[in-house]
Parts: C-alpha cells; structure tokens; sequence
C-alpha cells in the first residue's frame, strides 16, 4: 500500500498502527498477516454494514491466507449487550478461535466495541483488528483500546482495555453512510478542535454547511486520528489527559440513557452534551464567554442539534443529571467534568452532584 504513513499507537502490550488511507480495505489481508501468526479469521460486522462490505473485507483476508467465518449481529446500539457478547463467545468457538487467532471488527461503534470485548475476553484475550465503516468510529472509537457493553444501569460499564493490532480505515467505505450517521461522527471530531485544535475547529467553521468533498473527509478522519493516537498514547488507561476525551459524554450519555439507548445516536448526544458543558463552564466561570454560542453555531450548521427540545420534550431534569451523576468516571460524590477554557483548550476537574444538579437543567 502507498500513501502517508500511519500513526501509530503505543500501547504497553505493543504498537496499534492506524492506517487511513482509500481503498485500504481491498488490503486488509496483507495489513494484517503479518500481525498475527494463526490464520483463522472471525468477522464480526453487523446488518448494515455486512450486506454492503463484508465480501470484500473476507476476500482480502483470505487472499492473504486467513479462512473467514462471517457474523453479523443486528444493527443498532441495543445490540450492544451482554446477550450479544455470549454469542460471539459462541461464534468465536464454532470458527475454532485460537489465542494466535484473529476478530476483526467490520462495522460502526456498536460493532467495535461489542467484538473488541469478545475479543479481549475469550481465552483471556486474542487479537482485534479494528476495521471502522463509520465516520464516528473511524475518528473515535476504533482507536485506543477501549471496548465495552452496555448494562440496564448505565452505558459502557462492563468492559476492557483491548488494544487491536491495527485500525484500518478506508475513507471511501463514507460514501454509503447516510447523512445522519456522518453528521453524528463529525460531532466527535468537532470535539478534537473544541479541546486541542483551535485551527481544526476554525478548519470546520469555514467548510460548514457544504457538502465535504473526499479530500476534506480524509483530512476530518486523519486529523482526528492523530489526535486521538496522541492522547492514547500519552495516557492509555485513562490516568490523566485521556479523560480530557470525555468532553461532552458525561451529559450525552446521560442524555442517552434517559432517553433509552438508541433513540438518537450517540453523536448527536455528544454535541448536546458538548454545549451543555460550554454553558455549565461559561456560568461557573471557567469557559471563555461565547464560546457555547460559537460552538453551537458550527454544531447547527453540521446538522447536529444543540439542545434537548430538539430531541425530547418533557425529560425530566433531575433524571438527567441522577444519570451524569453515575457516569464511571465520578470520583466520590463528583464529577470528573470536562470544562473547555476556550476553543482549543480544556481542564478536568470536579464538579459536584449539587452543583451539576442545579445547574444543568438551564445548560440543556
């Protein structure tokens, strides 16, 4: 393969590269050979994505002298579940899934954290090739290890830090996303700018509201992956600056579980939660005046809504802020809490129940 290389991540059980590049799934056999030393293949895709992508994906890998067992679990992040998990335990079996082994996860989010956490878990831990066919998990989720399910009590709460081998991300594969689920992988990359890339947030603010041409979405998704590998790679196991990551997701996931998952998408979450932290942080002093209005703004303009009306009516405040308050990364009765202290920039620090209470309802 040609073209830039690949950033790559660090971790302590050894270097994930993540290659983006066009037309990088036709190569995904020769990516991955060399990466591991058995070649039984399980791949996990879902209703969506297989029917679109998955022939090339098990064609590339058996070219390369893997033998493919295909799965697909329904679409949608209700498939994210623990019920979910035990049957690619299942299937992981039936396709004589070894330690020198390798999953590949073909797929959004859902996908990529569902099968990276069967991966992590069957026989104590086998090799993940992470293959994201969305924009959200391409500049997100695929990257950095983490995967997990989701429980009754909260979003993300059983999982692991599973590392893949790679992340191959092939641009091109964005073409046959529909409009919303793009829309809801730019409020990740969004984030990028809003907490480190003050020229990447300015970058969007001058292309919103235009259809991107392929060139722009390469830049979106190597941009954000370099990003996202910097801080994975300074701060694997979530210590320090990886939490900064969080921005917008205590409120988005509560606004998810609340809402019942799978009602809006997990980006659209993220940009309501995003602004409502901007707001939270404007009114405790701790954010830039004007920088929620400004981030709003460009949020609109990428089709993405900005506060909860736009998405539910009659939610119930203080369910919303129970739901921030149990998010996994409380520490005692606080909140880590992602404050930016303007476009580009942030802080983590705590943020009390009492206070998220009180204040939230007017930040939504």
């Amino acid at each position: 393969m040609t073209g830039p290389a690949p950033v790559v991540v660090h971790g302590r059980d050894g270097d994930c590269p993540v290659l983006v590049r066009a037309g990088a799934l036709d190569s995904l056999g020769a990516v991955l050979a060399p990466l591991v030393r058995g070649r039984a293949a399980a791949l996990a895709t879902d209703s969506n994505v297989g029917p679109l992508h998955a022939a090339r994906a098990a064609a590339a890998l058996e070219a390369a002298g893997f033998r493919v067992s295909v799965r697909e679990v329904p679409a949608g992040e209700a498939t994210k579940n623990v019920r979910a998990l035990a049957e690619l335990w299942d299937f992981f079996h039936g396709a004589g899934i070894a330690r020198s082994d390798l999953v590949v996860a073909l797929g959004g989010g859902v996908v990529g954290d569902l099968a990276g956490f069967a991966a992590a878990t069957w026989m104590r831990g086998v090799a993940v090739a992470q293959v994201p066919t969305s924009l959200l998990a391409m500049v997100d989720s695929s990257i950095g290890g983490k995967t997990a399910v989701d429980l009754p009590c909260g979003k993300n709460l059983a999982g692991a830090f599973h590392q893949p081998v790679a992340v191959v991300a092939d641009p091109l594969l964005l073409r046959t996303l529909p409009a919303r689920e793009f829309a809801q992988g730019l409020a990740e990359a969004v984030k990028y700018g809003c907490i480190r890339d003050a020229d990447f947030f300015a970058w969007f603010e001058g292309r919103a509201g235009a259809p991107f041409a392929d060139g722009d979405v390469e830049r979106i998704v190597r941009t954000s992956a370099a990003h996202k590998a910097a801080v994975v790679d300074a701060d694997e196991r979530e210590g320090g600056l990886r939490a900064t990551l969080n921005f917008g997701h205590t409120v988005g996931h509560a606004v998810e579980k609340v809402l019942g998952y799978g009602t809006i998408s997990h980006g659209e979450a993220v940009a309501i939660g995003m602004v409502a932290a901007a707001k939270l942080g404007e009114a405790l002093g701790r954010t830039e005046p004007g920088t929620a209005e400004r981030l709003a703004a460009l949020l609109a303009k990428l089709s993405l809504p900005t506060r909860l009306a736009q998405v539910a009516e009659g939610v119930d405040p203080a369910a919303l802020a129970d739901a921030a308050r149990s998010d996994k990364k409380r520490d005692g009765d606080a909140v880590r809490f992602v404050f930016l202290d303007r476009i580009g920039a942030c802080t983590v620090a705590p943020l009390s129940a009492a206070s998220l209470a009180a204040r939230l309802p007017a930040a939504l």
